[in-house]
């Protein structure tokens, strides 16, 4: 049985033994992971006008990009990038009415699959000459306080969403907590998945059983579209939507620097996700193969009209709460996002999910990438009674946490933004580089550290 109470945890540390949880319990663990990305995922093509379909089927097909390059060794998901959204308002803005600005569109995405080009020359960079002097420019005092940025930067989104209906939301986090803590089994490693069913079940039958409109859902959505499409609209791809050179060099130019910071950004994630793991990541399989990975599916999914793809913080949650770290339960995420991006009905009910209830299981999940990033700082015993320490800390979760939207800049006819969380990583980057009493040292060991730091001496 599914559910059957043999022991499937190994080791003092509660982590599970994935061969030991059996097919059934990895698809159930592969489809907790595909809910927990895709609230994230499909609010890109709800800002810029992309189709989530085709959102879908580009997060599955770059996560299993990002795996082969991998190795297979890596238990990231990769979804819809927040971080060019900048580039998608300056080239393709939504039109008056609110609709996608289908003409422009192509032209974005162009920009975003050159930007995609950024990760494979560092990723060559790192390959030419190596993992060791690069990661001097990321220790752990640098891409600590990051991954704690990366959680807290996304908790007003969080607080937001539980606004919408604060006992919705809070039903769904005491859902997470209780099967989280209390529960057994296989009950106790999906407890995203149960919170959101048990969360949903709740809403449909207050709000729509015995008409409590707050908590009312709204399936007119899941009502008019069909079982059956195919994602990809040849149109509004790269390759049957750019016509116009001049369109295309502007959109490239205007896009291409935002890499710079989804490249940091792409580093702390993966701090963050061995951190979870217990592996260095960075060394093996290697941080230039991550890059390539994560640049391929990136222009995989611009090319064929998808937005950028990048890991997610989400799916880090995912793992630290459900401690299964085996590659292969994502995987199995990104075969279900493919198999139902042909199915626009089921991406209407994902849509119909209460946003109170996203807002509570992201109550939690954000707060765990925080967490984490405390844990990096603490197994690389970085020493903050050293002022060097202390003063690139504050630096970069001030720059993270207060800089809201960024900062914007022009560059002569064209407009280019850094977000908050690029200007932290940036200033942390410099600051730790022109700082006195460097002792830092990365150390190919594959530990439960992501790297090793030499500052508590």
């Amino acid at each position: 049985m599914l559910l059957a109470k043999e022991k499937i945890k190994v080791g003092t540390d509660g982590i599970y033994d994935a061969r030991k949880l059996g097919t059934g319990r990895m698809v159930i663990l592969g489809f907790q992971h595909m809910f927990a990305m895709f609230g994230a995922t499909v609010t890109v093509p709800l800002l810029t006008g992309l189709d989530i379909s085709t959102t879908l089927l580009m997060a599955g097909l770059g996560t299993l990009l990002f795996h082969v390059f991998t190795k297979f060794k890596v238990p990231a998901f990769l979804g819809s990038s927040f971080a060019f959204l900048g580039g998608y308002a300056t080239i393709a803005p939504m039109l008056d009415d609110g609709s996608a600005n289908k003409e422009m569109l192509p032209y974005a995405c162009l920009g975003v699959a050159c930007a995609g080009i950024l990760y494979l020359i560092l990723a060559l960079v790192i390959k030419l000459i190596g993992i060791n002097k690069v990661m001097k420019l990321f220790p752990p005092v640098v891409t600590g306080p990051i991954i704690i940025a990366i959680g807290l930067s996304l908790a007003p989104s969080a607080i937001s969403n539980c606004q919408a209906n604060w006992g919705l939301a809070l039903i769904a986090l005491a859902l997470v907590i209780i099967f989280n803590i209390f529960g057994k089994g296989m009950v106790k490693i999906v407890p995203i998945l149960l919170g959101i069913i048990g969360a949903y079940a709740v809403a449909a039958i207050v709000g729509n059983g015995f008409g409590v409109e707050s908590f009312a859902i709204d399936f007119s959505g899941v009502k008019e579209v069909s079982w059956i499409g195919f994602p990809i609209e040849w149109s509004s791809t790269v390759f049957g939507g750019v016509h116009d050179s001049s369109k295309a060099v502007t959109a490239i130019i205007a896009t291409v620097p935002i890499a710079l910071a989804t490249m940091m950004e792409h580093i702390g994630d993966i701090s963050a996700i061995g951190a979870t793991c217990g592996k260095n990541y960075i060394n093996d399989p290697g941080l230039d193969r991550s890059l390539a990975g994560d640049g391929c599916a990136t222009i995989l999914a611009s090319l064929f009209g998808g937005p950028a793809n990048t890991t997610y913080g989400e799916n880090t949650g995912v793992l630290a709460l459900s401690k299964v770290y085996d590659p292969k339960v994502v995987r199995i995420a990104a075969y279900f996002a493919i198999i139902f991006s042909f199915c626009p009905k089921f991406a209407a009910v994902i849509e119909s999910i209460p946003t109170a209830v996203v807002g509570g299981i992201s109550f939690v999940l954000y707060g765990m990438i925080s967490s984490i990033g405390v844990r990096n700082v603490v197994e690389a015993k970085v020493d903050f009674s050293k002022a060097r320490n202390a003063i690139i800390a504050a630096i970069i979760l001030v720059c993270a946490l207060g800089l809201g939207d960024g900062i914007s800049f022009s560059i002569g006819q064209f407009d280019i933004t850094l977000s908050a969380l690029a200007i932290a990583a940036i200033a942390g980057i410099v600051l730790n580089a022109i700082f006195p009493g460097k002792d830092y040292k990365f150390e190919n060991t594959d530990s439960a550290e992501t790297a090793v730091a030499e500052e508590a001496k």
